[in-house]
């Protein structure tokens, strides 16, 4: 039987594989379904080449995945669409799924033709999807992943005998090798040609089941042997006691490996940009345009761009553990942890995402079936500690940790990292309890599915993909918001200007260059606004530089380093880093004394911790929860909670004698 193609205009000179007959002018859209890890990914990006465009479903922002494929003359669009393990939605994301293949989704057509990606080694629980697929009478073929995985592990699939007795082609493909993909680019070009089944599958559950036997007896399936390492190492990886120990001991090593293997690449790139700085001193004559170029971008975005080795490798390490098949064991140890704040498995991958960025985080939780659920992970997700604190992170601990100093086999620098993040992991599982108490009004719990994949090497490739799009989200940003909030930064720091003959009577050295900049800077606007809020403050102990720091960062949290790297500049050009450390008061009652104490080191990166320091986060969680007023609400009980607990620190740090 072949499948009626549905609206748009016939052009004669184009056609089909099969022969002669014209074909539409508008480019046919293929959507993929398929279950969470079923491989629907790795089939989309060997489809598109990764020449895919991401962006949100019209009125939502559950993420919207669509590349191109190409195959000689043939061209068509591919759409991902999120993924599900029914078509009885109980999501958000699931929901989006079934309004495409329905043709309910505003803004979004529904698709000529389905691709159902299902994984060769849970085909039982794949096909009651596929069942209610193709009870939706569109043209769909079925591309069954991790075969290869299935024969190694002495499992047996007739693809031919399970074309027909679903009455629809039947692929195999090896999406991260590759295998298949040219053949499923070939079979794309006659999706008009493809049959539909027979009898379509029944929609009754109880008769759905019996269809699935039959359908697995006809197709000969014998189900794959539980993997022989994957049963060892989960013994002790999912033990309650020796994975939790194996779990910290990962994340310890995680960070103690990104301090120690990306320190002399970073050295490197310092001594690149202050290479270029000198340059730029050296050969530019106007010393308004010298400061602009050499303070201002080279020294404000380069003292961001440094820190792009910590953030590339601490990207491919994370790939490197999902890749592996440990994620999924982490996420199941933290679901026992989860369910104590009264949260489930699934807010864990949104708070998981955050590690990268709250946004992708809290968007995320539109995989949440119930609506306190994802209110209570929106307004922890931002204490998850993002990729813009690193660097910051990094910054201060290096102020405060001396690099030689150990704590048994371990550097001191990695474990102060590792505390700071799990001391974000902890605040957000309880500001997640906290929402979830207030607005908690009882209701059925909702089933959760969790995969556990076996352990396999990663593909290089999907682990490179993923390390350079967050290296480029960060290098983006460098190039976008803070080279524009750098360049304010400048104008507010070197302004007003003064003559020689103010510099004069102010007791400055006119032919000193270093001089002057250090008044200017002491004197300038920037210098003017970091005083009026120096009430609020002062009792963590900062400095006005450092409250200039602190409101750059509102913006972005990374323009905190491009701040104090540019007071740094001009105080000590040759050496900035030491500048920071040499750095003293001015101007107050405590003038004199060091900037960066321990305490105020302490106090600083616990409000960095805490601080809703993200516009792009404030703007997410309004389109999120479609009002003001969460946002609100989380930008006000976030800043009085980060105030707060830098004060504690500080007093703690204090009382330890740390100054």
């Amino acid at each position: 039987m072949r499948a009626r193609h549905r609206g748009g205009a016939v052009s004669a000179g184009c056609h089909d594989a099969d022969g002669g007959r014209p074909v539409l002018t508008g480019t046919p859209r293929i959507a993929l379904v398929g279950a969470p890890n079923s491989g629907k990914t790795s089939v989309f990006n060997g489809l598109t080449g990764l020449r895919a465009k991401t962006g949100n479903y019209p009125g939502v922002t559950v993420s919207r995945f669509v590349g191109t494929s190409r195959s000689g003359r043939h061209r068509h669009v591919v759409e991902d669409l999120p993924g599900t393990y029914s078509l009885e939605p109980i999501s958000p994301d699931e929901q989006i799924t079934v309004d495409v293949l329905d043709g309910r989704s505003a803004g979004t057509e529904r698709p000529d033709a389905l691709l159902v990606v299902v994984d060769a080694t849970t085909l039982r629980r794949s096909l009651g999807l596929v069942a209610q697929v193709l009870a939706r009478g569109l043209p769909a073929c079925v591309v069954v992943t991790f075969t290869d995985e299935l024969a190694r592990r002495q499992g047996r699939l007739d693809v031919d005998a399970l074309a027909r007795a679903l009455g629809v082609p039947v692929l195999p493909v090896v999406g991260h090798r590759g295998r298949g993909i040219v053949r499923l680019r070939e079979l794309l070009t006659t999706w008009r040609a493809w049959p539909m089944p027979p009898v379509p599958p029944p929609t009754d559950a109880g008769e759905r089941e019996a269809w699935t036997e039959s359908v697995l007896a006809y197709s000969g399936y014998r189900p794959p042997e539980r993997h022989l390492v994957t049963r060892r190492v989960d013994a002790v990886l999912l033990h309650p006691v020796w994975g939790t120990v194996v779990f910290f001991a990962v994340m310890a090593l995680f960070f103690q490996t990104v301090f120690t293997l990306a320190a002399p690449v970073q050295n490197r790139v310092e001594a690149l940009f202050a290479w270029l700085s000198g340059r730029v001193d050296a050969h530019v004559g106007n010393p308004w345009l010298s400061g602009l170029l050499g303070d201002a971008l080279i020294g404000g975005v380069g003292g961001v761009v440094v820190f792009l080795p910590q953030i590339v490798l601490l990207f491919l390490l994370l790939a490197l553990l999902e890749g592996v098949g440990y994620m999924a064991r982490a996420a199941f140890l933290m679901d026992r942890v989860m369910s104590r704040f009264g949260l489930e498995g699934r807010a864990f991958v949104a708070l998981l995402s955050s590690f990268a960025c709250a946004v992708p985080g809290i968007m995320a939780t539109r995989t949440l079936p119930s609506a306190r659920d994802r209110l209570a992970t929106m307004m922890a997700a931002p204490l998850m500690t993002c990729s813009a604190r690193l660097p910051v992170y990094v910054l201060l601990i290096g102020l405060l940790v001396d690099p030689a100093t150990r704590v048994g086999p371990f550097g001191a620098q990695g474990l102060v990292m590792f505390g700071l993040y799990l001391l974000g992991a902890v605040s957000a599982m309880l500001a997640a309890w906290a929402f979830k108490r207030i607005g908690d009004r009882g209701g059925p719990a909702v089933p959760f599915f969790m995969e556990m994949p076996p352990y396999r090497l990663p593909a290089p490739r999907a682990v490179l993909v993923a390390m350079w799009t967050s290296a480029r989200t960060f290098l983006r940003k460098c190039s976008t918001v803070i080279v524009a909030t750098s360049v304010l930064l400048w104008l507010l720091l070197n302004l007003p200007l003064h003559t020689d003959a103010q510099l004069r009577a102010a007791g400055v050295d006119t032919t000193d260059a270093v001089t002057v900049s250090a008044y200017t800077v002491d004197h300038s606007y920037a210098a003017g606004l970091g005083r009026l809020v120096s009430p609020v403050f002062d009792p963590l102990g900062f400095d006005w530089r450092i409250n200039v720091g602190v409101l750059s960062a509102q913006a972005a949290r990374e323009t905190f380093v491009a701040t104090l790297g540019q007071v740094a500049a001009a105080e000590n050009p040759e050496q900035p880093q030491q500048a920071l450390r040499n750095m003293t008061r001015t101007g107050e009652s405590r003038v004199g004394e060091p900037v960066f104490t321990a305490s105020t080191v302490a106090a600083l990166l616990v409000y960095f911790v805490y601080a809703l320091q993200c516009m792009a986060t404030v703007a997410v969680l309004r389109r999120e929860t479609g009002t003001w007023r969460w946002p609100a609400i989380a930008f006000g009980y976030l800043t009085v909670l980060a105030w707060l607990m830098a004060y504690l620190a500080r007093t703690v740090t204090v009382l330890l004698g740390g100054g």
